[in-house]
């Protein structure tokens, strides 16, 4: 299964989730005898909660805000966190602990509410105080979205297209060339000009209007000509020009330079290429062959490549097989999503995507800056994405219920071994490292990929026929993984601003 499944069915709000799970199985209770909940159900599976905290624990609540505070506090008379909480509400207002008693009241009161409502949360809470004041009883509301129901449809048996895996020569030659690169060597050229191809270093300084401009200064830069990794115009330039020989390069910067203010700027580069060398790849024959794998014969290897590209086909079939029957079965079914449930998967999915880019050297407000896109505008990309995920997850939850699907100790005990293995742990360690939401977790994961399992199984295989249909879906799909190309992109233009 593809992405993600919506997991945790519990508010998102970061303070309020590490409150909830923070907060004791005892402490809740403490929590739930000084408060008390109502739940309004409301239109499109939201709900609203009314939690009415005591007067008591309110006034306790005001008394922590004080002692956080009251150090950072001037009192005519009275040294820094002296004064008495009477003095200083006197001095500054009766609310001027209120902000921080309300907040600490919510995240107390806020996770026992949602145990004691005994609804399944998922969204993060609208908060909306009803009533704040010393000496009566702290009323908020919570408009939250609730799990919807799932009225199934026929999910076994479902007919899904697939295109039967092939190999071609084209392919095979492909990836053999492609090994041959990663195999190949650089040699050094020094008796003619610079060529289409080559790889070069040279020394360049960027003018506009004959003035130097930040960023636009390399010595020794790595270039090969053609890639395209410089400003249209230039790479083609420097076709002709000889080791050692000065010369010009005039540009125009595109409209969309990440760079605004050389934005569709004239410019002129002195340079001067100081090497040149080309990429001599293998001989393609029986010593290449025992070079890169453990084959005699450059045939025997020839086959060996065809076999894993199979194999690798094979495997993108099985999973193109579980999306599209899960797909299917997620089509069949009737729920009603809350929007406010498609937004908590999207901030996931951005979410994600943010640590994919900080692993690429890039963080997410520097991708936005460079795309001139907002996290607003860039969730959006993800919507249909989202709304797929919550789809299925929440499909594939209904059926594993009805299946009665359970997952059983030695199933559990062998994942458990498996993800062991990977970290190089002794299985009953990392056992012992995991608390009970972790392997209650797993076993719903367990349960749920189980219900693929079952979904997949039982689909029937045709013969796949492109449509107009699955064309525009394509295009969907390539538009929601052009994200992380363009951030590649992105990464890369900042490290050469950079250089």
């Amino acid at each position: 299964m593809d992405g993600n499944l919506v997991r945790g069915w519990l508010v998102e709000d970061p303070a309020l989730r590490n409150a909830a799970e923070n907060e004791s199985p005892r402490r809740i209770k403490e929590d739930r005898r000084t408060m008390s909940v109502q739940v309004e159900k409301l239109e499109g599976n939201m709900a609203k909660l009314t939690i009415e905290v005591s007067a008591g624990a309110f006034t306790t609540a005001l008394d922590k805000a004080y002692q956080t505070q009251k150090n950072k506090i001037s009192v005519p008379g009275f040294r820094k966190g002296k004064a008495p909480r009477k003095m200083i509400q006197k001095m500054y207002g009766e609310g001027v602990f209120y902000e921080d008693a309300a907040n600490s009241a919510i995240n107390s009161a806020y996770p026992a509410a949602v145990e004691e409502c005994g609804e399944m949360i998922v969204s993060r809470p609208e908060i909306d105080i009803v009533q704040i004041e010393e000496g009566k009883p702290f009323i908020f509301t919570a408009e939250v979205a609730l799990k919807p129901e799932v009225t199934l449809g026929e999910y076994k048996g479902l007919e899904v297209e697939i295109k039967q895996p092939e190999v071609s020569e084209e392919e095979v030659n492909a990836a053999i060339e492609k090994e041959r690169e990663q195999n190949s060597r650089e040699i050094d050229v020094d008796d003619r000009p610079v060529q289409n191809g080559d790889s070069i270093k040279l020394d360049f300084e960027g003018f506009v209007d004959g003035e130097a401009f930040e960023g636009g200064k390399g010595t020794d830069y790595p270039l090969t000509i053609g890639s395209g990794a410089f400003i249209p115009g230039f790479e083609e330039q420097l076709i002709g020009k000889n080791i050692g020989e000065e010369t010009e390069v005039n540009v125009t910067f595109p409209a969309n330079y990440q760079a605004k203010e050389l934005q569709g700027k004239e410019a002129v580069f002195k340079c001067t290429v100081h090497s040149i060398s080309v990429k001599e790849l293998p001989e393609l024959d029986d010593e290449f062959a025992q070079d890169v794998s453990e084959f005699d014969t450059l045939e025997e290897y020839r086959s060996d490549v065809q076999a894993k590209l199979l194999q690798q086909k094979r495997d993108a079939m099985k999973r193109e097989k579980q999306n599209k029957a899960v797909d299917k079965a997620a089509a069949n079914a009737q729920m009603d999503i809350p929007t406010p449930m498609v937004n908590e998967q999207i901030s996931r999915m951005v979410d994600e995507f943010g640590a994919q880019i900080q692993r690429q050297g890039l963080s997410l407000d520097q991708y936005l800056e460079y795309t001139g896109m907002t996290r607003e505008l860039l969730g959006e990309q993800y919507r249909s994405e989202a709304l797929r995920r919550i789809q299925n997850s929440l499909v594939l939850e209904a059926i594993a219920d009805v299946e009665k699907i359970e997952v059983s100790e030695e199933r559990l005990a062998e994942e458990i071994q498996k993800m062991a293995a990977s970290y190089r742990m002794e299985a009953d360690k990392l056992k012992g490292l995991l608390g009970e939401s972790e392997l209650e977790q797993m076993r719903e994961d367990l349960r749920v990929q189980a219900a693929v399992d079952l979904v997949t199984d039982a689909a029937v295989e045709v013969d796949a026929v492109e449509t107009e249909d699955e064309e525009l879906e394509e295009i969907a799909v390539e538009g929601s993984e052009k994200v992380a190309d363009e951030a590649e992109e992105v990464t890369l233009a900042a490290s050469d601003e950079e250089e």
